[in-house]
């Protein structure tokens, strides 16, 4: 009786061992896609020690928040820092993990250098050539063969499928996305390169970013997937807007990843308007729920996820990749955009670093389909 008994403990703890193994967003979605998070610096070097168990247990890619653009890469010509970088890397190698790098070529948080001379004019065409081609070839060439997909161009097409008047383009014209990839595919052959982009859902953005795929793979230029940043919120983009999206881009011969979600809580403020004089009772309306999400906004926040997640599950032949925008809800961006001490509760985790009901629900979902 005693051995049949000890039996049934041992069975019963193997039992829950491998529960527990299950009760992650990592193992619930090792055959669909990549599961990722950003990092900031404080998780990179490991001095945010709960979000880092948290981002070990359950993703299973990362992506750098801020260290790899190219103003904290390439702070003055030919001088680099890569101490962030270095670390970023490290981590994700001794953790398995499938490792982005973000962005090489942006209009932001690029330094000012990179576009003027010496007498603050734009430079020449052939001088920023040359500053892309040596920024990118110093970057991919360093982790060729460990940073598995580079963001190769961030945000050059607006939502109505114009090119973004950035300096990139000003000086290069449409040329500077060819050159860049072009770039980064010499510099490691083998990494995934893709273009990376907000409201990548607006019809006009959709039809430029296909046509864009397509003069690049026509030039022989490799073009691996897109990135559709998912900063979102509770009503737009409609589920049905999204998936048409992911069909056009996968239609195109490339894998969608998505790249930078979070949904918001809170009301929009685009579209609205506010006189000086009630500047106080605007930014009020706009952070509702300083002290927590009532029920019935938690549930319908829930409710998005799942949906867009029940999405995910159902285009996963197309998908290679979904990567949250950060780690808790203490540390999002969000919490800060577009109006300053908003409180905001985007993200999987909450303030206390434990999970939210969602992730649980996120685990079953993907475990049924």
């Amino acid at each position: 009786m005693k051995r049949i008994i000890l039996l049934g403990l041992m069975a019963l703890a193997v039992s829950n061992v491998a529960a527990q193994k299950s009760n992650s967003l990592k193992k619930a979605f090792q055959n669909k896609f990549y599961i990722g998070t950003a990092m900031n610096l404080e998780q990179i070097h490991g001095t945010d020690t709960k979000s880092v168990e948290i981002i070990k247990k359950q993703f299973s890619s990362i992506v750098s928040e801020n260290c790899m653009k190219s103003m904290y890469l390439q702070p003055q010509e030919g001088k680099f820092f890569f101490d962030d970088a270095d670390k970023f890397v490290e981590f994700g190698e001794k953790n398995k993990m499938f490792i982005i790098g973000h962005t090489l070529i942006w209009h932001s948080q690029a330094p000012d250098w990179f576009f003027v001379d010496k007498d603050g004019k734009n430079v020449s065409p052939g001088v920023l050539k040359q500053r892309m081609k040596n920024h990118i070839t110093t970057v991919v060439s360093r982790y060729k063969g460990r940073v598995k997909g580079w963001d190769v161009v961030n945000e050059a097409i607006m939502e109505d499928g114009s090119y973004r008047k950035s300096k990139f383009y000003e000086i290069l014209g449409e040329e500077f996305i060819p050159l860049a990839f072009k770039y980064a595919q010499e510099a490691d052959p083998n990494a995934e390169l893709y273009y990376n982009d907000y409201n990548e859902w607006h019809p006009g953005k959709v039809k430029t970013v296909t046509q864009l795929v397509k003069d690049l793979k026509s030039k022989g230029i490799r073009i691996d997937g897109v990135g559709m940043q998912a900063h979102v919120g509770m009503d737009t983009p409609s589920i049905n807007e999204y998936e048409k999206a992911i069909l056009a881009y996968a239609k195109t011969g490339v894998k969608v990843n998505i790249t930078e979600l979070e949904i918001s809580a809170l009301p929009s403020p685009w579209g609205t308007s506010a006189n000086v004089s009630d500047k106080v009772a605007y930014d009020e309306k706009m952070n509702p729920y300083k002290n927590g999400l009532p029920k019935d906004v938690q549930t319908q926040w829930e409710n998005r996820y799942q949906d867009f997640f029940k999405l995910f599950l159902k285009q996963k032949n197309n998908i290679r990749r979904v990567t949250l925008w950060g780690v808790t809800d203490n540390q999002s961006w969000k919490n800060d955009f577009p109006i300053k001490g908003r409180t905001d509760y985007p993200l999987l985790f909450d303030r206390q670093f434990n999970a939210k009901p969602v992730v649980e629900k996120l685990i079953k979902l993907a475990e049924t389909k």
